[in-house]
């Protein structure tokens, strides 16, 4: 038996078909939903990351094989494999797997997926390099890659550089994907956990303009007169 068929039989033993219904919900997967097609096996994520123990060695092009899968949990795993193989690799293998994921971006193809390794790979790979990639990223037509654009600054957010968060937050004021803005408001949120001052003042020159979840989400933890004074567009900018 090939490892590939070790991992989907592994993945199967904790397969239930009852979570499977609610996250064919959950995950939006019914007709002109962002998910549409999806499916599911009902494998929690503590249990996924239990396969993944036994196979975070797999080989590389064994994962992309595993990430083009049709079955969701199946395509996540690979991008956990990918992400503990990134972050123990040296600088030939973080190359070859940051080159590797965005070339395979349109199997990165739901929130969770993109939010579970783009902050790791994207994010942990140009820490310390050229970004103009993330402006590719966030001008592309799919939803996936504006997020996986936006989520990748979540590393540089962690090390307390701040200004590729609001310059592509600033590209995607007017995305109309609810997806989008909620990805950019949580960015802002942590932004604020670590410096609330330059949230603040970034919130105060473009929230008449934001669409409202992507306020919400950012302002979530503010006390509640400072929260209503947002949402009422009582500040000045």
């Amino acid at each position: 038996m090939s490892r590939l068929a070790d991992i989907r039989k592994a993945l199967r033993k904790y397969a239930n078909k009852e979570k499977a219904k609610v996250l064919l919900s959950f995950f939006k997967t019914g007709p002109g939903e962002y998910a549409q097609g999806d499916i599911f096996l009902g494998v929690m994520v503590p249990f996924i990351r239990k396969v993944l123990k036994a196979f975070q060695d797999l080989s590389l092009q064994d994962v992309i094989k595993l990430l083009h899968s049709k079955i969701h949990e199946e395509r996540l795993l690979a991008l956990l494999i990918l992400v503990s193989q990134f972050n123990s690799g040296d600088r030939k293998l973080k190359v070859k797997i940051f080159k590797l994921y965005l070339s395979n971006a349109k199997f990165i193809n739901n929130w969770d997926l993109v939010d579970l390794s783009a902050p790791q790979i994207v994010g942990g790979y140009l820490a310390d390099k050229d970004r103009k990639v993330l402006y590719k990223l966030v001008n592309s037509s799919s939803l996936w890659e504006r997020r996986i654009a936006i989520l990748g600054t979540f590393a540089f957010i962690r090390a307390g550089d701040f200004a590729d968060t609001f310059s592509i937050i600033k590209h995607l004021l007017c995305d109309k994907e609810d997806l989008i803005h909620k990805a950019c408001g949580w960015m802002l949120r942590e932004v604020g956990k670590r410096n609330l001052l330059q949230e603040e003042d970034f919130l105060r020159k473009h929230y008449k303009i934001m669409p409202r979840t992507m306020l919400r989400y950012a302002i979530e933890k503010f006390p509640e007169k400072k929260r209503k004074l947002f949402l009422q567009e009582k500040f000045k900018s």
